[in-house]
């Protein structure tokens, strides 16, 4: 299982200096990749956790953190699509896999929350039609010399996106999703799944399950799918419920049982540590914190 970390993009330390150093560190530190997310705004009368609620953009910090890395893989889980055309993506995922010299990995969703639709005019209905078509859009747009596409939902005339992205066929495009429906979707449609954080682990072990078999089903290889998970980070007091809490041993235990259920690669995401990833934590504590985390539970370590 390879193990990977969230990048600087949500509250107290999701700032220039804070995101050019933890790009660095991760790198130095053996880790093999770097995640971001999205939250484009958050409502005014929304409940959203605190990690909601100040996020920079994932591709735009992304490419911040290429320009300071070699190594590290790029990944974002996941960009909404009904929040942007699949034109638009395509030319930016292309062009950061360009600049990264090709260490793009692109999720993938089709998001959930109203005020963020309304903002930009959006719907995600159908989700199952909007995803399959916006797949072949990348698809067409990475890979064919003249590109055309004609679907009841996105249309792209016959034309050229150039450059193409360096990855062959274009940046791995993994799904989201928690619903059985998506779990089958992201078997058959795309390199993997990449979870949410509200998951628990048996939830992510059965997702796990689902997505395979559908691969498998769809005459692919099953165990050429990817499963990247996004794992919450507890250090201090023991929670069951959260497998990757305790003592340092303990977090390397709980890691450890995720590999065992199949999963591919992990991501510790120090963002939703509410002393690091909320927007009124203190700053030199979030960095401090993170730094003593991603230290302590490195792969070189």
């Amino acid at each position: 299982m390879l193990i990977s970390c969230g990048a600087p993009v949500a509250g107290a330390w999701a700032d220039p200096e804070s995101l050019g150093v933890f790009a660095q560190r991760a790198e130095q530190l053996g880790y093999h990749g770097l995640w971001s997310f999205q939250r484009l705004l958050a409502g005014a009368d929304q409940q959203l956790p605190p990690v909601y609620r100040s996020v920079l953009d994932p591709l735009l910090a992304l490419t911040f953190a290429a320009a300071r890395t070699s190594r590290v893989r790029l990944g974002v889980a996941v960009i909404n699509i009904p929040y942007v055309s699949p034109a638009y993506l395509a030319k930016q995922a292309a062009t950061l896999d360009v600049l990264s010299g090709g260490r793009l990995d692109l999720g993938l969703g089709t998001g959930w929350s109203a005020p963020e639709f309304a903002a930009t005019g959006s719907d995600p209905h159908p989700r199952g039609r909007r995803l399959g078509e916006y797949l072949e859009v990348l698809r067409t747009l990475w890979n064919d010399p003249v590109a055309s596409f004609e679907g009841q939902l996105y249309r792209v005339p016959p034309s050229t996106m150039a450059p193409p992205p360096v990855q062959p066929g274009g940046p791995p495009v993994l799904l989201g999703g928690t619903a059985d429906i998506a779990l089958r979707r992201a078997g058959r449609l795309s390199a993997g799944w990449v979870s949410s954080s509200r998951l628990t682990f048996d939830e992510i072990a059965r997702g796990a399950q689902i997505v395979r078999r559908a691969a498998e089903e769809a005459g692919r290889d099953p165990d050429a799918v990817r499963i990247v998970v996004r794992a919450v980070v507890r250090p201090g007091r023991r929670d069951d419920a959260v497998p990757l809490s305790g003592d340092w041993a303990q977090i390397r235990a709980g890691a450890q049982l995720y590999a065992e259920a199949g999963v591919t690669e992990l991501f510790y995401d120090l963002n939703w540590d509410p002393l690091i990833g909320s927007p009124g934590a203190d700053r030199r504590v979030a960095r401090e914190r993170a730094e003593e985390i991603l230290t302590v539970l490195a792969p070189s370590g």
